[in-house]
């Protein structure tokens, strides 16, 4: 891909022609202007000379992040499709650079604390001034106004603070990390910027947009927190043995596997399901024969199926279900299992690509689907400052000894 945006290779995208100016870190910020790069912006993150602190991140969840080559996993998930520059921006020369860039891009992008970006001269003020069309997109931990908009923040904190570590944890009142508030976020920061692109085709004018950690992961529990407000009570925590739904709940198979069911309509699906587990007094049961009657017997009821459940291996307890009707359940997989999963492969939700370094590897995909102007993966995350001399060269008409003299300076790598 050239940096003009032209590709052989692949079709157009939905945003090629596009140019994101990404200054951000870790990952709520980063995800988000992948996603826009999948969607075939040219996106170029700029990065300090010591680099993304994500490159420097050595286990996640319990499983190191370090590989082969200086090949960090942490900051290849999330940076794939982006040109790389490191810029020194604390001399005024780096700010220059900075400033002519987004004097040249559709959209800037930053995730740093309240006032780190104005007092560099890079606000949106500050920008909208060199470009009045830019579209500035803010990631923050707690959003622009109140009394804690410029405290630090990463997603579990946002997790904490919006209340789903409360909602999700265990039945002894402990919180329970989720940790998807930054992939929450990163997305509805893509959502916005693209709002922002289309409203700008339509009437003229950039803006700024703003998103956080604590406004989106208060969305993401949306139906949750809908219904807790509206009822002025809070949502309960559920124990699978405690589940006011047994049909909507998962249960344990012979070999250690999981199934999930998923039936908001319990006395519809309940005569099938009856069939597939060989219980067909349950159907006159008093305990079991209403929605009602199950929920006032929910722990007998949850145990009952569990112990007819654990009878039989997973395969089998597929296709019993299936030939029981049109039952809506899934087996529980863990992430190995997806790269043999054909419904993840068929549409394209992990996908091959060759790495300069790790060679054949799968990797996760924007799952958008688009029948003219699909997602797609140009090139790898880039190495730190790999493409600087390019961006200079080609968007800034730097020549070489330029190149040369801000090396000197200290300004680049």
């Amino acid at each position: 891909m050239t940096m003009n945006g032209a590709d052989t290779h692949h079709p157009p995208g939905p945003l090629t022609g596009i140019r994101v100016i990404d200054w951000t870190m870790w990952q709520f910020g980063p995800v988000s202007t992948m996603m826009l790069a999948d969607l075939g912006a040219e996106v170029i993150k700029v990065e300090s000379l010591d680099g993304d602190h994500g490159r420097q991140f050595g286990r996640v969840g319990g499983v190191p992040s370090d590989m082969p080559e200086g090949v960090n996993a942490y900051f290849e998930g999330m940076n794939r499709n982006k040109y790389g520059i490191a810029l020194d921006l604390k001399n005024p020369a780096g700010l220059e650079i900075m400033r002519k860039l987004a004097a040249k891009s559709d959209v800037f992008v930053e995730n740093f604390r309240k006032g780190v970006a104005e007092r560099l001269g890079l606000g949106y003020q500050d920008l909208r001034a060199v470009n009045p069309r830019i579209v500035y997109g803010s990631a923050s931990g707690y959003g622009p106004e109140g009394p804690d908009s410029a405290k630090p923040a990463f997603a579990l904190t946002g997790e904490a603070r919006s209340g789903a570590l409360w909602w999700s944890g265990p039945g002894d009142g402990s919180p329970y990390q989720i940790g998807i508030a930054d992939q929450a976020a990163g997305i509805m920061l893509s959502y916005g910027i693209l709002g922002a692109i289309v409203a700008r085709e339509r009437f003229g004018h950039g803006q700024r947009v703003d998103v956080s950690h604590l406004g989106s992961m208060i969305w993401t529990r949306g139906m949750q927190n809908g219904i807790s407000l509206l009822q002025d009570q809070e949502f309960q925590r559920q124990e699978w043995r405690q589940a006011g739904n047994p049909l909507w709940n998962f249960y344990e198979c012979a070999d250690g596997e999981w199934i999930a069911f998923s039936m908001g309509q319990g006395d519809r699906y309940w005569p099938a399901m009856c069939r597939a587990m060989d219980r067909s007094e349950w159907l006159t049961d008093e305990r079991f024969r209403s929605m009602a009657a199950r929920y006032e017997n929910r722990e007998y009821v949850i145990d009952s199926m569990g112990e007819v459940f654990r009878t039989r291996p997973r395969a089998e307890w597929e296709r019993r279900l299936d030939e029981a009707g049109d039952l809506i359940y899934e087996k529980v997989q863990r992430t190995l299992d997806l790269r043999k999963d054909p419904q993840v492969a068929s549409n394209g939700y992990i996908v091959e690509r060759d790495h300069p370094a790790l060679g054949r590897t799968e990797w996760l995909q924007t799952p958008v689907g688009y029948s003219k102007n699909p997602v797609s993966t140009r090139k790898m995350a880039p190495a730190h400052g790999e493409d600087t001399e390019t961006v200079l060269i080609d968007i800034l008409g730097c020549t070489w000894d330029d190149i040369a003299a801000l090396q000197d300076e200290g300004v680049i790598l």
